[in-house]
C-alpha cells in the first residue's frame, strides 16, 4: 500500500497542491509612458533555452492583466532582478506583488534603489527598464514575440480565444513570455567567484519562495550556506575515447593527452563534447588538439578572464 495520499490538483497547483521551491525575483518593465520603470514580484521564472540555440532564454508566466504583462506587450523588454535574502526586501517584494496597484502606486516610496543597466549604457538613446541595485544578479531581457505567432499580441481589457500555446497570451487570464537574455549583470563579488571557482562562502544569500498558500501569508525560507557533494568519479576507458575522436573528423585529430581530458565526461555526452572541441579547433585553425588546447576549451570563461 502506498505511503502517499492522492491530493486533488487545482488551479495554481504549484502553490495550492504542492510545496514547490521557486526563485524570488522582481520583474522590471517600462510603464505606458515608456520612461518610468515599475516592478512586480514573480517566482514563475525559469530557464527555457539553455544550450543549442543562438541565444539563451527564460520563461516568465504571469497574469495577462498585470502591469508586467502590459509592459512586455508594449515595449518587449524587461529586467529580472534576483534579490538577496533580507526580511525587509522580501516584505517589499510582497507589497510590489499585490495585484491591482498601478505602476505609480507600486513605485511610490519604493524601498529599492534603481539604476540603469548595461543595455542603456551601450545604447544611451534606447529605452530600457531600470535594474535594482540591491540585486545580486540581474538578467536584461527582450521578448521573443515571433515565437508561437505572438507578434501581434497587444494590451486589451479582455482576451478572447484562440490563444497561443506557449508564448504571448495563452489563456483567458494567463500569459507566457519567452525572454531572450541580452545581458547577465553580476555584482563583482559573485562575478569573481564564478570566474575563479565557487566556494561555499561565495554563494549569494538566495531566498527560496513557496508562494501564496492561504489568505494571510507568503512563505519563504532563509538562506543557509550550501553544502557540496562530490560528483561520482567514473571514467571512460581511454581506448574508447581515442576510438571516438579518431572517427569524429578526418582532418582534426587529438593527442592521447588531449583524450585523457575527456575520460571523465559521461559517456552519453562524449560525442557532443568531441564535436565541441572540433568546432573550437576549426575556429582557431588547429588541426591537432593537445592537452593545452583542451584546457582552453574547458575553460569557458577564458576570454572573459583575459579581459
Amino acid at each position: 500500500m502506498s505511503s502517499f495520499k492522492n491530493l486533488r490538483i487545482v488551479d495554481n497547483f504549484y502553490q495550492t497542491s504542492s510545496f514547490f521551491p521557486m526563485p524570488t525575483t522582481l520583474i522590471g518593465t517600462l510603464a505606458e509612458d515608456g520612461k518610468t520603470t515599475s516592478f512586480g514580484a514573480y517566482s514563475l521564472v525559469q530557464p527555457y533555452y539553455i544550450a543549442g540555440k543562438d541565444y539563451y532564454a527564460m520563461l516568465l508566466i504571469c497574469r495577462n492583466s498585470s502591469n508586467t504583462c502590459k509592459g512586455i506587450l508594449r515595449h518587449k523588454k524587461c529586467t529580472i532582478n534576483f534579490i538577496p535574502d533580507n526580511k525587509k526586501y522580501f516584505k517589499e517584494a510582497v507589497r510590489l506583488g499585490f495585484p491591482g496597484d498601478t505602476p505609480e502606486e507600486k513605485m511610490k516610496n519604493c524601498l529599492f534603489t534603481l539604476e540603469d543597466g548595461l543595455r542603456k549604457e551601450e545604447d544611451p538613446n534606447g529605452k530600457y527598464p531600470k535594474v535594482i541595485k540591491e540585486s545580486y544578479q540581474v538578467f536584461e531581457c527582450s521578448w521573443v514575440s515571433e515565437l508561437d505567432g505572438a507578434n501581434n499580441d497587444t494590451v486589451k481589457d479582455e482576451y478572447l480565444p484562440p490563444y497561443h500555446n506557449f508564448n504571448g497570451i495563452t489563456s483567458e487570464h494567463g500569459a507566457h513570455f519567452i525572454l531572450k537574455i541580452d545581458k547577465i549583470l553580476m555584482k563583482e563579488k559573485y562575478y569573481n567567484a564564478i570566474l575563479d571557482g565557487v566556494k561555499s562562502i561565495d554563494f549569494p544569500n538566495v531566498p527560496v519562495d513557496y508562494g501564496y498558500r492561504d489568505s494571510k501569508y507568503f512563505w519563504y525560507s532563509c538562506f543557509k550556506r550550501p553544502k557540496k557533494e562530490p560528483i561520482p568519479n567514473r571514467e571512460i576507458d581511454i581506448d574508447s575515447v581515442i576510438y571516438a575522436t579518431t572517427r569524429a573528423d578526418d582532418k582534426i585529430k587529438f593527442t592521447k593527452e588531449a583524450c585523457m581530458c575527456l575520460v571523465k565526461v559521461p559517456r552519453i555526452f562524449l560525442n557532443t563534447a568531441i564535436k565541441g572541441c572540433i568546432k573550437w579547433a576549426r575556429e582557431n585553425n588547429v588541426t591537432l588538439i593537445t592537452e593545452e588546447h583542451m584546457k582552453i576549451i574547458n575553460d569557458k570563461r577564458s576570454k572573459e578572464k583575459k579581459k
